[in-house]
């Protein structure tokens, strides 16, 4: 996806007529060249973040090959050094490579071998500066306060939007989103933005804690308020003073706690199983369903006062499948935090990958997508980081997409990478996109794509 052209190759050697060949070689191969006649004339022209790859000569007067492949190292050791050594000189290529060459040319070597040495090198340095670029964004959202809503689609948008208005006022919330959407997340959003993000977030799975024993959960008992109560414990809501308690499922609570619940919310106390002193409160209280509560409390599964008391502010989670263009970052952004965890890399998005992606269905939401992007990374070395593959593992179908609406989403991602990669510089994703300017703005507007929108610093 990247443009040769745009790509430089340092190319350092003593020689003139060595620098002109290769250059001329790696020129009609559609690279950068830029030729230097010493090892310290090429460092003082070395940027961070380079983006192509360095061929140098071994011996040369002054600073030879191996000084600076070490300089280069201790500067950037993701930059991808290639040494070329005189015939026969194994015992060097070999100290080069545990120097930490990426690769090394023999002399006389035929000009397609300098190519396929440079392609290689390349593809690995783009790997190398996206994880690097992605990584620096996720430390830049640990430091953000709360978690990010990753995507750049008008529903997540809106969301995050809601999210952060929401979280400056004191109000109890109602989440409805499918299984896997991301409620806890959003809960923990909006949790990490108020003013109670240095008090304790309680989250509580109404449909995973035993009847029997989610009443003393929630509100806590007195030492003998039933048999086995051997001493007071205090209930999740107290815990959770000053901070928020997130209700998970709970269209799951059973319906005589949920008149107590009700309480709750309604005096902003709770009594403790064998007391009768009620606790004040102070709290927030963010619930989350699955399920249509207002029909549940029509056919009775569900308390009437206590959906209305939840629903003063309802915030609905879209769904994967209607954000499709947001799915490649999602993927990204779950991979580089699964590298980071795991210790191992994983090779970027390719075109086939991206199809992949947007043509899957997720039923399971954000959470398949999660749990793909950690396949990935772990497993992906297994199939040769085949995505379609990898879907079949997850055991459902590839959705239901007319191929026009397929080629239309896939299309729209890849610009929308382009652009969130260049910062929103047309020129540059044109040129990484192969497509005149006049062809870019159509498909900007064919999409509603807005180039000022990626040269935000920090983009949702």
């Amino acid at each position: 996806m990247h443009d040769p052209a745009t790509l430089p190759v340092m190319i350092i050697d003593d020689e003139a007529h060595l620098r002109i060949s290769a250059g001329q070689t790696l020129e009609l191969a559609g690279y950068a060249p830029c030729a230097h006649a010493s090892a310290e004339e090429a460092l003082a022209a070395l940027t961070p973040d380079f983006p192509g790859v360095v061929v140098s000569d071994i011996r040369m007067p002054g600073m030879d090959g191996m000084a600076l492949l070490r300089e280069v190292r201790s500067r950037d050791p993701d930059l991808p050094v290639i040494l070329i050594t005189g015939h026969g000189d194994i015992s060097t290529a070999v100290e080069a490579m545990r120097e930490g060459a990426w690769d090394f040319l023999e002399k006389p070597f035929p000009g397609e071998r300098l190519v396929e040495m440079v392609r290689r090198g390349i593809d690995k340095r783009r790997l190398s500066l996206e994880n690097r670029a992605l990584k620096a964004e996720l430390e830049a959202q640990q430091s953000a306060p709360g978690p990010r809503l990753v995507g750049r689609t008008p529903a997540i948008q809106r969301l995050a939007s809601m999210v952060q208005r929401i979280s400056q006022v004191e109000t109890d919330v109602l989440l409805f989103g499918e299984t896997g959407a991301g409620k806890d997340l959003v809960a923990r959003a909006i949790h990490e933005r108020s003013r109670r993000s240095g008090r304790p977030f309680v989250a509580i799975n109404c449909g995973a804690v035993p009847e029997s024993i989610i009443e003393s959960e929630l509100f806590g008992h007195e030492k003998g308020a039933f048999t086995g109560a051997v001493e007071r414990r205090i209930g999740k809501f107290e815990h959770a003073e000053g901070g928020t308690v997130f209700l998970d499922e709970i269209e799951s609570m059973p319906l005589a706690l949920q008149v107590k619940l009700l309480r709750v919310l309604q005096e902003r106390s709770v009594e403790r199983l064998g007391a009768n002193v009620p606790v004040p409160l102070d709290l927030r209280v963010i619930a989350a369903t699955k399920v249509d509560l207002k029909a549940a409390a029509e056919a009775g599964r569900f308390r009437e006062d206590l959906y209305y008391r939840l629903e003063v502010v309802t915030l609905p989670i879209p769904p994967l499948r209607d954000r499709r263009e947001d799915i490649p970052l999602l993927f990204q952004h779950f991979a580089v935090v699964a590298a980071n965890r795991s210790g191992l890399e994983a090779p970027p998005l390719d075109a086939g990958g991206v199809s992949a992606l947007l043509a899957h269905d997720w039923p399971g939401n954000v959470r398949e997508l999660r749990n793909l992007a950690e396949r990935y990374v772990l497993l992906g070395a297994t199939c040769d980081y085949r995505l379609d593959a990898l879907l079949r593992g997850v055991g459902s179908d590839t959705g239901d997409l007319a191929l026009p609406q397929q080629v239309e989403l896939f299309e729209k991602s890849l610009i929308d990478q382009a652009l969130a990669h260049h910062r929103g510089r047309v020129s540059e994703a044109c040129e990484q996109l192969g497509l005149p300017r006049k062809t870019l703005y159509d498909k900007l507007r064919k999409y509603d794509l807005k180039a000022e929108d990626y040269r935000q610093s920090d983009v949702p």
